[in-house]
Protein backbone atom coordinates (compact mmCIF):
# COMPACT_ATOMS: atom_id res chain seq x y z
CA UNK A 1 0.00 0.00 0.00
CA UNK A 2 2.95 2.31 0.99
CA UNK A 3 4.60 1.73 -2.28
CA UNK A 4 1.69 2.28 -4.22
CA UNK A 5 0.83 5.43 -2.44
CA UNK A 6 4.36 6.77 -3.08
CA UNK A 7 3.98 5.49 -6.82
CA UNK A 8 0.96 7.45 -7.00
CA UNK A 9 3.10 10.43 -5.67
CA UNK A 10 5.55 10.30 -8.32
CA UNK A 11 3.27 10.26 -11.44
CA UNK A 12 1.27 13.28 -9.76
CA UNK A 13 4.25 15.51 -9.80
CA UNK A 14 5.78 13.97 -13.29
CA UNK A 15 2.34 14.80 -14.46
CA UNK A 16 2.19 18.41 -13.29
CA UNK A 17 6.00 18.91 -14.66
CA UNK A 18 5.85 17.31 -18.11
CA UNK A 19 1.47 18.29 -18.87
CA UNK A 20 2.57 20.50 -22.31
CA UNK A 21 -0.81 22.24 -21.18
CA UNK A 22 0.63 24.14 -17.97
CA UNK A 23 1.67 26.92 -19.16
CA UNK A 24 1.55 28.96 -15.87
CA UNK A 25 4.80 30.01 -14.39
CA UNK A 26 3.69 29.32 -10.64
CA UNK A 27 2.55 25.55 -11.90
CA UNK A 28 5.83 25.10 -13.47
CA UNK A 29 8.05 26.68 -10.89
CA UNK A 30 5.79 23.92 -8.20
CA UNK A 31 5.76 21.43 -10.55
CA UNK A 32 9.88 21.43 -11.08
CA UNK A 33 10.56 22.32 -7.61
CA UNK A 34 8.62 19.25 -6.57
CA UNK A 35 10.07 16.90 -9.51
CA UNK A 36 13.96 17.86 -8.40
CA UNK A 37 13.44 18.18 -4.75
CA UNK A 38 11.82 14.49 -4.82
CA UNK A 39 15.03 13.44 -6.79
CA UNK A 40 17.39 14.43 -4.86
CA UNK A 41 15.92 13.15 -2.03
CA UNK A 42 15.79 9.38 -3.19
CA UNK A 43 19.66 10.36 -4.63
CA UNK A 44 20.64 11.90 -0.85
CA UNK A 45 18.88 8.68 0.52
CA UNK A 46 21.02 6.89 -1.87
CA UNK A 47 23.96 7.96 -1.09
CA UNK A 48 23.54 7.48 3.08
CA UNK A 49 23.08 4.00 2.32
CA UNK A 50 26.17 4.29 0.00
CA UNK A 51 28.43 5.61 3.19
CA UNK A 52 26.38 3.07 5.87
CA UNK A 53 26.89 0.27 3.34
CA UNK A 54 22.78 -0.79 4.39
CA UNK A 55 20.76 -2.18 2.00
CA UNK A 56 17.75 -0.60 4.16
CA UNK A 57 15.21 1.20 2.06
CA UNK A 58 13.77 2.98 5.06
CA UNK A 59 16.95 5.15 4.56
CA UNK A 60 15.88 5.68 0.72
CA UNK A 61 12.21 6.71 1.88
CA UNK A 62 13.10 9.26 4.02
CA UNK A 63 15.29 10.85 1.36
CA UNK A 64 12.50 10.85 -0.76
CA UNK A 65 10.03 12.33 1.34
CA UNK A 66 12.34 14.90 2.62
CA UNK A 67 12.94 16.10 -0.56
CA UNK A 68 9.50 16.30 -1.14
CA UNK A 69 9.05 18.73 1.28
CA UNK A 70 12.13 20.56 0.60
CA UNK A 71 11.05 21.00 -3.05
CA UNK A 72 7.88 22.62 -1.39
CA UNK A 73 9.68 24.93 0.62
CA UNK A 74 11.72 26.28 -2.75
CA UNK A 75 8.43 26.44 -4.73
CA UNK A 76 6.90 28.68 -2.50
CA UNK A 77 9.90 30.86 -2.03
CA UNK A 78 10.61 30.97 -5.95
CA UNK A 79 6.93 31.71 -6.25
CA UNK A 80 7.25 34.29 -3.57
CA UNK A 81 10.35 36.10 -5.00
CA UNK A 82 9.10 35.68 -8.15
CA UNK A 83 8.62 39.50 -10.18
CA UNK A 84 5.23 39.90 -11.64
CA UNK A 85 4.97 39.38 -14.86
CA UNK A 86 8.97 37.96 -14.79
CA UNK A 87 9.78 34.44 -16.48
CA UNK A 88 11.66 33.10 -13.43
CA UNK A 89 15.60 32.62 -13.93
CA UNK A 90 18.76 31.54 -12.08
CA UNK A 91 22.38 31.17 -13.06
CA UNK A 92 24.64 29.38 -10.35
CA UNK A 93 28.29 28.70 -10.94
CA UNK A 94 28.02 25.51 -13.18
CA UNK A 95 24.39 25.55 -14.31
CA UNK A 96 21.48 27.83 -15.42
CA UNK A 97 17.29 26.89 -14.56
CA UNK A 98 14.31 27.91 -14.33
CA UNK A 99 14.15 26.51 -10.87
CA UNK A 100 15.84 26.87 -7.49
CA UNK A 101 16.17 23.17 -6.87
CA UNK A 102 17.85 22.50 -10.77
CA UNK A 103 21.00 23.84 -9.33
CA UNK A 104 21.13 22.13 -5.68
CA UNK A 105 19.99 19.01 -8.14
CA UNK A 106 23.00 19.38 -10.53
CA UNK A 107 25.29 20.68 -8.06
CA UNK A 108 24.26 16.71 -6.30
CA UNK A 109 25.55 15.28 -9.66
CA UNK A 110 28.39 16.94 -9.90
CA UNK A 111 29.79 15.46 -6.64
CA UNK A 112 28.64 12.24 -7.35
CA UNK A 113 30.69 12.07 -10.28
CA UNK A 114 33.35 13.58 -9.22
CA UNK A 115 33.55 11.42 -6.19
CA UNK A 116 32.99 8.50 -7.90
CA UNK A 117 35.99 9.51 -9.98
CA UNK A 118 38.40 10.05 -6.92
CA UNK A 119 37.15 7.05 -5.05
CA UNK A 120 38.07 4.58 -8.30
CA UNK A 121 41.40 6.79 -8.39
CA UNK A 122 42.42 5.56 -4.98
CA UNK A 123 40.47 2.09 -5.16
CA UNK A 124 43.32 0.97 -7.73
CA UNK A 125 46.22 2.99 -6.16
CA UNK A 126 45.44 1.76 -3.07
CA UNK A 127 44.95 -2.13 -4.98
CA UNK A 128 41.34 -1.53 -2.83
CA UNK A 129 37.82 -2.77 -4.11
CA UNK A 130 37.10 -0.42 -7.03
CA UNK A 131 33.13 -0.89 -6.61
CA UNK A 132 33.48 0.14 -2.62
CA UNK A 133 36.00 3.12 -3.99
CA UNK A 134 32.89 4.14 -6.46
CA UNK A 135 30.33 3.70 -3.71
CA UNK A 136 31.99 5.51 -0.85
CA UNK A 137 33.29 7.85 -3.35
CA UNK A 138 30.13 8.94 -5.12
CA UNK A 139 27.96 8.33 -1.92
CA UNK A 140 30.13 11.39 0.12
CA UNK A 141 30.61 13.04 -3.28
CA UNK A 142 27.23 13.51 -3.27
CA UNK A 143 26.72 15.08 0.17
CA UNK A 144 29.41 17.68 -0.84
CA UNK A 145 27.55 18.79 -3.99
CA UNK A 146 24.12 18.94 -2.03
CA UNK A 147 26.22 21.33 0.63
CA UNK A 148 27.72 23.30 -2.56
CA UNK A 149 24.72 23.70 -4.21
CA UNK A 150 23.17 25.20 -1.33
CA UNK A 151 26.11 27.58 -1.25
CA UNK A 152 25.76 28.09 -5.17
CA UNK A 153 21.91 28.89 -4.84
CA UNK A 154 21.29 30.99 -2.06
CA UNK A 155 24.78 32.75 -1.77
CA UNK A 156 26.13 32.68 -5.33
CA UNK A 157 23.68 32.26 -7.90
CA UNK A 158 22.21 35.42 -9.67
CA UNK A 159 18.84 35.33 -10.07
CA UNK A 160 15.66 37.34 -10.68
CA UNK A 161 15.38 40.32 -8.42
CA UNK A 162 12.89 39.71 -5.74
CA UNK A 163 11.28 41.16 -2.93
CA UNK A 164 13.81 40.89 -0.28
CA UNK A 165 16.68 42.44 -2.15
CA UNK A 166 14.03 45.37 -3.28
CA UNK A 167 13.30 45.80 0.11
CA UNK A 168 16.96 46.10 1.46
CA UNK A 169 17.54 48.67 -1.47
CA UNK A 170 14.57 50.76 -0.86
CA UNK A 171 14.84 54.62 1.06
CA UNK A 172 11.51 53.72 2.73
CA UNK A 173 9.16 50.68 3.20
CA UNK A 174 6.66 52.45 1.61
CA UNK A 175 6.04 55.68 -0.81
CA UNK A 176 4.40 58.01 -2.63
CA UNK A 177 5.66 60.35 -4.94
CA UNK A 178 4.97 62.70 -7.67
CA UNK A 179 7.00 65.02 -9.44
CA UNK A 180 7.13 67.48 -6.59
CA UNK A 181 5.76 65.70 -3.71
CA UNK A 182 7.20 62.44 -1.71
CA UNK A 183 5.79 60.97 1.00
CA UNK A 184 8.04 58.09 3.02
CA UNK A 185 6.50 55.70 5.32
CA UNK A 186 9.02 53.67 8.04
CA UNK A 187 12.28 55.82 6.65
CA UNK A 188 15.62 54.84 7.71
CA UNK A 189 17.93 57.45 9.19
CA UNK A 190 20.81 59.03 10.79
CA UNK A 191 20.65 61.13 13.58
CA UNK A 192 23.73 63.45 14.34
CA UNK A 193 24.44 65.54 17.39
CA UNK A 194 27.26 67.16 19.54
CA UNK A 195 28.10 65.40 22.67
CA UNK A 196 29.49 67.75 25.22
CA UNK A 197 30.51 65.34 27.79
CA UNK A 198 33.59 66.79 29.91
CA UNK A 199 35.98 68.77 28.29
CA UNK A 200 35.51 66.55 25.23
CA UNK A 201 33.41 67.52 22.26
CA UNK A 202 32.41 65.31 19.68
CA UNK A 203 29.67 64.13 17.21
CA UNK A 204 27.81 61.23 17.68
CA UNK A 205 25.41 59.36 15.77
CA UNK A 206 22.66 57.35 16.06
CA UNK A 207 20.29 55.28 13.40
CA UNK A 208 17.00 55.89 13.80
CA UNK A 209 13.51 55.40 11.44
CA UNK A 210 11.12 58.21 10.56
CA UNK A 211 8.02 56.96 10.90
CA UNK A 212 6.69 59.52 8.16
CA UNK A 213 8.72 61.93 5.52
CA UNK A 214 7.28 64.54 3.71
CA UNK A 215 9.34 66.30 0.96
CA UNK A 216 7.98 69.27 -0.83
CA UNK A 217 9.62 70.73 -4.03
CA UNK A 218 9.21 74.58 -5.04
Amino acid sequence: MKKNFISLIIIFILNIHFTGNIHAQGAELIGGNLLNGAILGASLGIATMGLQNDSNLRTFQIGLGAGILAGTGLAIYDTATLPQGQQFFISGVFNDGRNSSIIILMDTMYGAALGAAVGSAFALIGNNSFVKGVQYGASAGAWAGFGFGLVDTFAIAERNRDFLSELINRDSLFKIANEDLSIRFLEPDLIAYRNLSGERLSVEVEPAINLISLRKSF
